[in-house]
């Protein structure tokens, strides 16, 4: 995980384009759908649709899984060494039900609060391996417009992922609740 959480997205992704495009051909090597297909909405187009994703997706996800999987296993040691869980744990409840119900439970709150943090840098990532991938998308569009100049596009563009993140933001302070019913936001 520590080596997935030092590569750049894009360079995660030439990576993945070697071994997979490359070298096993399995998957295309660039754009968002095949040469010569008209977009249309059946089931053949969206399958490429999903097949040309996979990549650009992969080596975003993989990246971001390292430091998620370092910030998760550092808070997992954070809690498991406060007095809660020595106390649980000297009451005699099985390791299973301290790591699932104790450990994990409050180890994934700072974690959630992380993920839904982290959609911007995943979005400015994606601009270089949008690039690298020649996948149209936000990125892709963002780079052609940091490239002419054209600065209502990159104004516009920073405004919707402001959005995003604020909107995911939002979402995960309405689920709180749910993962922790310790948490409430009636007034006291």
């Amino acid at each position: 995980m520590l080596t997935l959480s030092a590569i750049p997205y894009y360079l995660l992704g030439l990576v993945l384009l070697y071994f997979f495009a490359f070298q096993t051909q399995w998957l295309p090597i660039f754009g968002g759908y095949s040469p010569g297909v008209i977009p249309k909405l059946t089931l053949p187009f969206v399958l490429d649709i999903v097949r040309h994703s996979i990549l650009p997706a992969l080596s975003i996800v993989l990246a971001a899984i390292g430091f998620w999987a370092l910030g998760m296993r550092a808070m997992m040691v954070t809690v498991q060494g406060e007095d809660s869980m020595l106390f649980a744990e000297a009451k005699g409840l099985k390791d299973r039900t301290l790591f699932l119900r104790y450990a994990l439970r409050n180890a994934l709150l700072p974690q959630a609060t992380s993920l839904a943090l982290a959609l911007g840098q995943i979005l400015s990532g994606a601009v270089l391996v949008e690039v690298v991938f020649a996948y149209p998308g936000i990125g892709s569009v963002l780079y052609h417009a940091i490239r002419d100049f054209d600065y209502f596009l990159i104004q516009g563009i920073v405004f919707t992922i402001i959005v995003s993140i604020g909107l995911a933001t939002l979402i995960l302070d309405i689920i709180y609740p749910l993962v922790d019913p310790r948490i409430t936001y009636a007034k006291a």
